[in-house]
């Protein structure tokens, strides 16, 4: 892979990782798909970057779970689901006078919830 596409990745990489953070406390950002995203740029560009990511404390065990295909704990499914709700509840407070808001916030939970529960394997 040439230097400039390396950088890139690299860039996108740490956006991500940035963007993972302040989704962990923001309703609606999400946090996985950045961090998946930030794996992805990281194990094409830097592996020193992605082992960083792999064995971080806070999130590695979980990016190492799902990325040998052993999906996440029931435990985690349900707290990921709690606080993933909880935060669309308080969102649907904050936009119910927009009901087409209203209606994309309840799709994309939906959408997050069936996956998760359909798609993603639970690690036993």
């Amino acid at each position: 892979m040439n230097r400039p596409m390396k950088f890139l990745l690299k860039v996108i990489g740490v956006i991500a990782v940035v963007l993972a953070v302040l989704g962990a406390f923001l309703p609606l950002l999400p946090t996985t798909p950045f961090l998946l995203l930030a794996s992805a740029c990281f194990a094409r560009s830097s592996v020193r970057a992605h082992n960083w990511l792999r064995t971080n404390p806070l999130f590695g065990k979980y990016l190492r779970d799902w990325e040998d295909g052993r999906g996440l704990p029931l435990r985690g499914k349900v707290v990921i689901l709690l606080f993933m709700w909880g935060s669309m509840g308080y969102s649907f407070t904050r936009v119910a006078h927009i009901p087409a808001l209203v209606a994309l916030l309840a799709a994309i939970g939906l959408g997050v919830t069936v996956f998760l529960l359909r798609f993603v394997p639970t690690k036993r």
